[in-house]
């Protein structure tokens, strides 16, 4: 029997309001292994590639992996599939949290939603029963709202809810989708696709339990990861006691902690905004997800808020504290918490905001374009909260915001000032102070991102080993591996963050007997191999080719200013053409016709 999976796809079409179940299908389950692998060769084979992503062809996909529901450690992630909005990629984008394994013991590892609802709906899928109900009541509600009002109908408080605020509702290239009221799948703008078909919600419920092909062999495995992460310093440490934030001073100490929209790689302010300075102030307790034994998750408490809060994570607290050169973490918390109701990423909403105060200082924007918001100038605290409800409302200058940094500063004439790669906001590590980083970032399938292969883990923590940050060599063949490995976890359905502690050892042993298929190492690994090159497929498809494989100017000709890596540009011309050479790609970066064979792509 096979383990893992629950064994179906839950697909409802909107337009039509028809409701089927599917098998999932072994071969691919197996060549694809769940959650971001399966779901891309799902919109791989049925969406158009000339598909509006907000319209009615574009499909939305929640998917779990086969160790989502598992006692696997950080066993709740789940990701959210679709032709992004933004950009026209294929966005998988991750969430922990609850919703997840809910939607697994509800009965299905994926739902699949197509067409679009011509009135504001939501699911409610309650142990393999599926009704769409009508949700007018709702639209307009942010997402703690929504949620309440969601559980209060189902009468079951233990239900989970996914849901979009009015950013998904208005279409925001920022809106993400919100699960568990502060865990959000975001960037590239799947909280709008989800607004374009009208689904405010998906809220799941269920008894069911994930099937374990090899019940010892799954408690061995089990118990090695385990003690890899209860001793590694990073999860048993660092992430426990002062959350992602964690590494503020770390990657300031390093000189790549972007400040004012990337022009410096230092804050001065940084003690303020720091995880330590969290701790001593705001912090109530930590916070884990579904079955995680790390912990990072912060619950936080201000005056200017009444209730218990969530956040912020780190690069939310570099996003709307260094990026915008705010010190007040009053400010930041009450910013990340707007996000989270609003319905937006906490990335590219405090990036693009960013991007504005650069583009306003200079002189770019004028002053009466910004109305009765307050000036968005660097420091300026008061600004990251109102263009935060801005752009979520889409009021004002927040309506030109929403369309994200690259297309707003484009408008303004200066595209160059959206630290951006694929018009997606970089996060925060300031490529010029890692080589390796840099290329992930001009790589990576879905836009500047920092989840697709966390370079940052060698090059600045030394973990596997220590790299040196500003050297080129050897770069290209761990940017391929932590890609690779990556697309792996994700699938799997497990945290980023036990990779500070596992390796493609622990991940093949609990992969191998949760769902019983007899994987090697090298059969993982060259899975993972073939979810990249399938995105890297989609993306040439779709017109965002290896022309777009770069990074903004400045990073390239402006070099830091100041801290640990001073006078340091990006090196991409020597890391790039390397790159497509340890991929097996052509000189020009495309996929060759031998190695589309050798990962049964052809």
């Amino acid at each position: 029997m096979l383990g893992g999976y629950m064994g179906k796809i839950l697909r409802v079409n909107l337009s039509t309001k028809e409701v089927k179940v599917e098998p999932i299908n072994e071969e691919l389950a197996r060549k694809f292994i769940g959650a971001r692998g399966y779901a891309a060769k799902i919109i791989f084979d049925e969406v158009p590639r000339n598909a509006d992503p907000l319209g009615p062809e574009n499909k939305l996909i929640f998917a779990t992996g086969p160790l989502t529901l598992t006692t696997a450690p950080t066993g709740g992630r789940y990701d959210v599939v679709t032709k992004s909005p933004l950009n026209n990629v294929i966005a998988a984008s991750n969430s922990g949290g609850f919703f997840g394994p809910e939607l697994k013991k509800a009965g299905f590892d994926m739902l699949i939603v197509e067409g679009k609802s011509d009135k504001p709906v939501y699911l409610w899928i309650n142990d393999g029963k599926v009704e769409i109900r009508d949700a007018s009541h709702l639209w307009g509600k942010d997402t703690y709202e929504t949620t309440d009002m969601l559980l209060e109908e189902v009468s079951d408080k233990t239900a989970k809810v996914a849901c979009i605020g009015p950013a998904g509702e208005k279409l925001s290239m920022q809106a993400c989708v919100i699960n568990d009221k502060a865990r959000a799948a975001g960037r590239t703008g799947v909280g709008a696709v989800m607004g374009s078909k009208m689904l405010k919600a998906v809220v799941a419920k269920g008894t069911g339990r994930a099937p374990i092909a090899d019940n010892e062999a799954f408690k061995e495995a089990l118990r090695v990861a385990m003690d890899k992460i209860k001793t590694n310093g990073v999860t048993s440490q660092g992430l426990p006691t002062y959350g992602t934030m964690v590494l503020n001073h770390i990657i300031d100490e390093h000189g790549l902690y972007p400040t004012n929209n990337f022009q410096k790689g230092t804050f001065e302010y940084v003690d303020e905004v720091s995880g330590e300075k969290l701790k001593e102030t705001y912090l109530i307790r930590n916070k884990a997800c579904f079955a995680c034994p790390i912990g990072c998750g912060r619950v936080v408490k201000i005056p200017e808020i009444e209730e218990e809060v969530e956040g912020p994570e780190y690069e939310t607290s570099w996003a709307f504290s260094a990026d915008c050169g705010v010190s007040d973490l009053k400010a930041v918390i009450t910013a990340n918490h707007l996000c989270n109701k609003l319905g937006l990423d906490t990335i590219a909403t405090g990036a693009t905001i960013a991007a504005l105060m650069e583009l306003y200082e200079k002189g770019y924007v004028p002053k009466d374009h910004i109305g009765e918001l307050p000036e968005p100038k660097f420091g300026n605290a008061e600004a990251i909260v109102e263009y935060t409800k801005a752009i979520g409302l889409r009021k004002g200058i927040g309506d030109k915001l929403a369309k994200g940094s690259y297309d707003f500063a484009t408008e303004y004439g200066h595209p160059e000032l959206s630290m951006s790669v694929r018009k997606q906001e970089l996060p925060a590590y300031d490529p010029r102070g890692a080589q390796g980083h840099a290329l992930e970032y001009a790589t990576s399938n879905r836009g500047g991102c920092h989840v697709r292969g966390y370079m940052i883990s060698p090059e600045i923590l030394g973990l596997p080993e220590k790299l040196d940050p500003f050297a080129t060599e050897g770069k290209a063949q761990w940017v391929k591996i932590f890609q690779d490995l990556t697309a792996v976890i994700d699938s799997e359905g497990l945290c980023l963050f036990t990779s500070f502690a596992l390796g493609l050892p622990e991940y093949t042993a609990l992969l191998k007997a949760a769902t019983g298929f007899d994987y090697t190492e090298d059969e993982v690994i060259k899975a993972g191999e073939r979810i990249w090159n399938l995105e890297r497929l989609w993306n040439i498809d779709v017109g965002v080719g290896p022309e777009e494989d770069k990074l903004p100017e400045r990073f390239l000709k402006e070099p830091l200013p100041e801290g640990a890596a001073k006078g340091q540009v990006v090196k991409l011309h020597i890391t790039l053409p390397d790159y497509y050479r340890v991929r097996g790609w052509s000189e020009k970066g495309i996929p060759t016709e031998e190695k589309l064979k050798e990962l049964a792509l052809k």
